[in-house]
């Protein structure tokens, strides 16, 4: 039996492609590039912006004879056992195969950007959180769990990791983002694509581009980013993602920037993505994106204008469901209004990934070949060790932690007995669960009450909450206040219910104001310091709120940031002492609640000055983290190429635009406990043609050690880590003076190294070097 060519495994998977575009009709070809969801919601509760509005319903069974682009959240949409959605997902896929002349099934996506987003599996910490660990290769392995999982059901493409960088902290995404610079983002975030790919599942990179860039931190609303500020903050951890990590999809965003949606943007998405960085993979759209062209944009008057924008800027299909790349399209492109080489090209594209994933072999099966367990005891001490690394020490002034074993605590706060507080926007129990309450949450999240209870067996503890998360009532303020004075500490949990579209004060469409604790927090916590009693703050958030209002008035001060079905046992691990918190912020903590946005990376008039009453500088900066135990910093060297030695002081040696550098320092742990120190590296430029952060993070290395124990960590730095975008658009490495700064955090700088590039001004190209060479020895004895 002669076997076609599409169908042939020994061919190329280009040449399989072609031969399969060749049989198929217009109609064919078009449904290859959208996706179907099957019992979305239309009642104004659902997961998407506009989902209401945007949501039709569709005919199934006459729509997959044409065969079909995507299958969209089969598992994410409603709670489904998911041994159950397993079958479901087959049996669906076995009526696609059958009802199409060619039998190709879809791929079927979900999103996991805090685990797989599904009822009954793992939930993670949030990405905010996994920047707080500083630690790459957990993350990792993480992402390549929950691949692992949502390949177990026949799930073939990833909607995540979220790669906005933070530009104000109001924004109601920041849980979902990885912090505030780039740089960290970056590679934290190829972190998780690689993890995933690895897997087998498609990873996409969200969202492309400018989307966190906002004005006035108002979701899905115009932004408004210059040029140098798109190109060397924004775009640098796609490329590095795309790059290093190998993703094979990008999510087009949908914000616009000066005038031009990301979805309608040729330059964005196939000048830069594909000619200039060599992407190959699929552009999807954001949910509606597509049709938010004409609804929200107005750049087109019909959905066939819609579908043409977004396919000639690079859009290759839409998601969630069909809305105008279908009849609309086809349609158009018979009228001669859009060229059949924008669908063709698409189509292509979308194919070829199927190739990639099997797809269109001969023999594929849908089932799961094995059991079904998405929350086993595996991935819950992942995420344990996830959400412990997590944890932040931000202050400890009065030695109060760790809590002593017998000691009296009154437990405060709303956030305290709430198992969701754990959880982010886009954990299945908040993201849908809420719109089900009658289906239990499907994974056990201890509380921190419970985990408190559990870790301090014998110490006397009290809970009462005090007052809500977001309302005004405070009733419940006498009790608390009550419960505080008759203790030796209480322990104030405040923070964040995540949420969606204003369901929340934290998550997507819950913008905030400002950055005052939600509600009547903040007088609660008044209250409570005003007792007498030490007061240690506990924050579960999806963002950091400004806490200069209660400087030199708390015991101590703990951020978690969503940290995950594990997190409360983290949490009062920390608390107890049992672990040493080693978490530093990926975001600046503010002192004051307006002055934003505002982030680290700053040029000179974006610090504090004379010409402004208002004072910007953070209350703790980014990379702030405090220990229960301590560390040296001994040993400072640093050595050119040719390996010649610079002590400290000096005006530094000279090395070409194209050398390297190596700074070294070694870090001991110098108190009675193990712990992790994380040593960064900023580079600060004194003078360049057009201003330039006052200090950026251009590596960073964590370290953990036992009491006593060093290592040495070296970074190597390549010019090509100084470089930034000029007045004519060109990324350049331009010749003059430099400062290495080895640094605890943006504010603590231990070390510092000059240095003068010397020799031409160099113009790089899309190989540059995109992160800081590191090395750890082996432990130094003492």
């Amino acid at each position: 039996m002669t076997t076609v060519p599409w169908r042939d495994r020994a061919l190329p998977a280009a040449v399989r492609v072609d031969d399969l575009l060749s049989r198929m009709t217009l109609e064919e070809k078009t449904a290859q590039l959208y996706g179907v969801w099957v019992g979305a919601a239309t009642d104004g509760e659902g997961v998407a912006p506009h989902q209401d509005e945007m949501s039709e319903p569709v005919d199934f069974d006459e729509m997959i004879t044409r065969g079909l682009g995507q299958l969209t959240r089969s598992f994410g949409t409603a709670p489904v056992d998911p041994a159950l959605g397993a079958q479901a997902l087959a049996r669906a896929q076995r009526r696609i195969v059958a009802a199409n002349r060619f039998g190709v099934p879809a791929i079927a996506h979900e999103e996991c950007l805090a685990g797989f987003t599904t009822w009954g599996a793992t939930a993670y910490p949030v990405p905010l959180a996994w920047g707080a660990t500083f630690d790459p290769a957990l993350v990792e392995e993480m992402a390549w769990r929950i691949g692992h999982d949502l390949a177990s059901v026949g799930v073939h493409q990833g909607l995540a990791p979220v790669l906005d960088v933070v530009r104000d902290l109001r924004w109601g995404r920041v849980e979902e983002t990885i912090g505030e610079d780039p740089y960290l983002v970056g590679t934290i975030g190829t972190a998780y694509v690689r993890g995933l790919e690895s897997a087998g599942i498609v990873a996409t990179l969200k969202h492309f581009a400018g989307y966190s860039a906002s004005v006035g931190a108002r979701n899905l609303a115009p932004v408004r980013a210059g040029v140098r500020e798109f190109a060397d903050v924004t775009l640098p951890p796609f490329e590095m993602a795309l790059r290093e990590g190998g993703a094979r999809s990008v999510m087009a965003a949908y914000n616009e920037t000066d005038g031009v949606p990301a979805s309608a943007d040729p330059a964005l998405l196939t000048e830069l993505l594909r000619e200039t960085w060599g992407f190959t993979g699929t552009v999807v759209s954001d949910y509606y994106g597509v049709g938010f062209l004409q609804t929200q944009h107005r750049i087109a008057g019909t959905r066939a204008g819609a579908a043409h924008a977004a396919l000639a800027a690079g859009v290759d299909v839409e998601l969630p469901t069909l809305r105008c790349y279908g009849d609309p399209l086809a349609e158009a492109v018979r009228e001669g209004t859009v060229p059949e080489a924008l669908v063709d090209r698409a189509a292509h594209r979308v194919l070829l990934q199927k190739c990639e994933l099997g797809l269109l072999d001969g023999g594929w099966a849908p089932e799961p070949a094995t059991p079904v367990d998405l929350d086993p005891p595996r991935n819950r001490e992942l995420a344990r060790r996830l959400a412990e690394e997590s944890v932040v020490l931000l202050a400890n002034p009065e030695g109060v932690l760790p809590l002593a074993p017998d000691t009296r605590i009154a437990l405060v706060g709303p956030r305290a007995d709430d198992p969701l507080a754990m959880l982010g926007c886009y954990s299945f129990p908040s993201h849908v669960g809420t719109l089900h309450p009658e289906t239990p949450l499907g994974i056990e999240i201890p509380t921190l009450v419970d985990a408190l209870r559990t870790e301090l067996p014998d110490a006397k503890i009290t809970y009462t909450p005090g007052c809500d998360v977001s309302d005004d009532d405070t009733a419940g303020f006498p009790e608390a206040v009550a419960r505080a004075a008759e203790a030796d500490v209480c322990v104030a949990v405040l923070g964040d219910m995540a949420g969606l579209f204003g369901r929340g004060t934290s998550g997507e469409g819950c913008d905030a104001e400002d950055l005052r604790l939600p509600g009547v927090q903040g007088a609660l916590l008044d209250a409570l310091a005003a007792t007498g009693t030490p007061v240690v703050l506990v924050l579960l958030t999806g963002r950091p709120y400004a806490l200069g209002r209660w400087e030199g008035r708390l015991a101590g001060v703990v951020q978690a940031f969503f940290p995950g079905e594990e997190g409360g046992p983290a949490v009062a691990g920390a608390l107890s002492g049992r672990v040493n918190p080693s978490g530093r912020l990926p975001v600046s903590v503010p002192r004051r609640p307006g002055g934003q946005p505002w982030t680290y990376l700053q040029p000179p008039l974006g610090l504090a000055s004379q010409s402004s009453n208002l004072d910007p500088t953070p209350l703790y900066p980014f990379g702030h983290g405090c220990s229960y135990t301590s560390f040296a910093w001994e040993d400072f060297t640093r050595e050119d190429a040719a390996g010649t030695s610079e002590p400290e002081i000096g005006t530094g040696p000279e090395i070409g635009t194209d050398g390297t550098y190596d700074v070294s320092v070694t870090v001991r742990n110098t108190g009675d406990r193990a712990g992790a120190e994380v040593v960064q590296l900023y580079l600060h430029d004194p003078v360049a043609r057009v201003t330039r952060p006052d200090m950026r993070l251009i590596g960073y290395q964590r370290v953990d050690l036992a009491p006593g124990e060093a290592r040495r960590v070296t970074f190597r730095f390549h010019p090509d880590l100084s470089s930034f975008t000029d007045r004519t658009g060109r990324r350049v490495v331009e010749p003059g003076a430099l400062e290495l700064r080895l640094a605890a955090s943006s504010a603590d700088v231990r070390h510092t190294a000059r240095l003068t590039l010397t020799g031409p001004e160099r113009v790089l190209g899309p190989d540059r070097r995109l992160r800081c060479e590191t090395t750890v020895s082996a432990p130094v004895p003492e």
